[in-house]
């Protein structure tokens, strides 16, 4: 549902791909994160051959509510436990009930950063169930839509979120105290981010012009066009993006991932393709729960998803960027790899610290395709397809359907089923960040082990960034760090 254009912000200046990023010095991580701010007055390394218990409260710069603890026994990191607390919110249970054309509204409140990803993986696995077919139009218009959503997502992450860790700033307040045209360039990717879903979706957060079938209202060729030149200007802005991340100072750290991610071959994968990974694991979305299921773990609210292999033990695996990136490397855009190329990135990636340059490349992806489908777009044909006759009849079976589809943060799996009188009778999701999270507790487990002798608080701040390397969407939140460390091993006067 267009929004009269005459609303929008003045235009930012345009950016050239020959400009240099600005110059940013990184400040160690010890001076960055200050005593005072974590409530630890240790700074010597953690004693060896002595327990300690390293407990983050709240993880400060992802979206949501969050805790994180480390348990160190004889210089060995013997548990880590990436507690969400949050409580649970039964989006799957309240959704049994409603009618099939309500679900994509409801889904949308998920998550205010990524209401488009949710809104798609309902839509496409509601139309598998009831047999719809969407046109050429209502497919281009759905991945203009998600470009919007991976440009606000991926902007906010980079600028806001994740590059104050490799900077020495606690937040992004002093970068943009320090560096205000890095995080202004940041603020002006994502509001471009923003109006996409608002032409398009209708509004920025939670679009409301998103049903079964396509859309409720078809932009006009003239309207969609407006964002051409804001479109360019992001391009470039999005290179000087990737090539100012390129340039950050990047721990020496990698692991052999097992990646998971849609793949198509035509396309950078968003709304469809089939279920690839690094091991050659190669299969449709309706065979998802056949090899991926979640557990409960008891100190965590969120489910934990792994893969079953076939000798029946589990496996935990990486979505997101990265591995879109590395198992789609060659569905990116020309310009894509051509920038990736002039950064030494047309490569595997397997430094999870660099996904924040992979971001980056997504970035110039999103709106490099984002552009394409404004410039070719051609209205045409009805807004929506309609549900077929012979779906929804007296006495029939449920029907069931199921999608994958790639958020900014990962493959996200729906699946429903439907009565016959077009009520849904079951859900399931299956969020990307429950299925990163037993990876992230490897990389907790794996990185600090070799980071014990850090001093306390720079070894505190390694561990919130190795969290922040997937960018956890918990919810929609986010908190200031508080610490407590208690040695095992010490006389209970001393403990903190």
């Amino acid at each position: 549902m267009p929004v009269d254009d005459s609303s929008r912000s003045p235009r930012p200046p345009a950016a050239t791909p020959s400009s240099p990023a600005p110059a940013v010095t990184a400040k160690p991580a010890s001076e960055a994160v200050g005593d005072t701010e974590i409530g630890v007055k240790i700074k010597a390394g953690l004693k060896p051959g002595v327990s300690h218990t390293i407990k983050v409260d709240y993880l400060a710069r992802v979206e949501g509510e969050g805790a994180l603890t480390v348990i160190v026994r004889g210089g060995q990191v013997q548990d880590v436990q990436l507690r969400i607390f949050e409580p649970p919110r039964f989006f799957e249970a309240f959704l049994r009930g409603r009618d099939q054309a309500e679900v994509p509204d409801i889904t949308a409140r998920i998550c205010g950063i990524c209401p488009v990803a949710y809104q798609m993986s309902s839509v496409h696995a509601l139309e598998q169930a009831l047999g719809i077919t969407i046109s050429p139009v209502v497919r281009e218009l759905r991945r203009l839509l998600y470009c919007g959503e991976w440009i606000e997502s991926h902007g906010l992450h980079v600028y806001l979120l994740h590059a104050p860790d490799f900077l020495g700033l606690p937040d992004a307040v002093q970068l943009a105290k320090q560096h205000p045209e890095v995080v202004g360039r940041g603020l002006q990717l994502k509001k471009v981010g923003n109006e996409i879903l608002r032409l398009l979706g209708g509004r920025e957060v939670h679009p409301v012009n998103v049903r079964v079938g396509g859309f409720y209202k078809l932009p006009d060729k003239s309207t969609l066009q407006t964002l051409a030149e804001r479109l360019r200007w992001a391009r470039e802005a999005a290179i000087a993006t990737a090539r100012f991340c390129a340039g950050l100072p990047f721990p020496d750290y990698e692991r052999d991932y097992q990646f998971v991610a849609l793949h198509h071959p035509a396309e950078y994968p968003m709304c469809e393709g089939r279920v690839l990974a690094s091991d050659g694991l190669d299969l449709a979305a309706t065979d998802f729960e056949t090899h991926f299921i979640e557990e409960h773990v008891p100190w965590s609210n969120a489910l934990h998803c792994a893969q079953r292999l076939p000798d029946g033990t589990l496996r935990p695996y990486f979505v997101g960027p990265m591995a879109r990136y590395n198992l789609s490397f060659a569905q990116l855009s020309p310009l894509t790899q051509q920038v990736a190329r002039e950064l030494h990135f047309d490569r595997q990636v397997k430094n999870p610290f660099q996904s924040i340059v992979v971001r980056a490349l997504e970035l110039v992806y999103a709106c490099d395709e984002a552009l394409r489908v404004v410039t070719e777009y051609e209205p045409s044909g009805p807004a929506f397809a309609e549900v077929p006759a012979t779906a929804l009849r007296e006495g029939a079976a449920d029907r069931v359907g199921m999608a994958c589809t790639e958020a900014p943060r990962g493959l996200l799996y729906h699946r429903y089923a439907v009565r016959a009188d077009g009520s849904i009778s079951e859900a399931k999701i299956v969020p990307p960040t429950s299925q990163n999270q037993k990876t992230i507790e490897q990389d907790l487990r794996s990185f600090v082990a070799a980071q014990l002798h850090l001093p306390r608080p720079e070894l505190v701040h390694r561990c919130e960034q190795v969290v922040r390397n997937y960018d956890p969407c918990i919810s929609c939140a986010t908190h200031f760090l508080t610490l407590s460390v208690h040695d095992l091993d010490a006389p209970a006067a001393v403990q903190p």
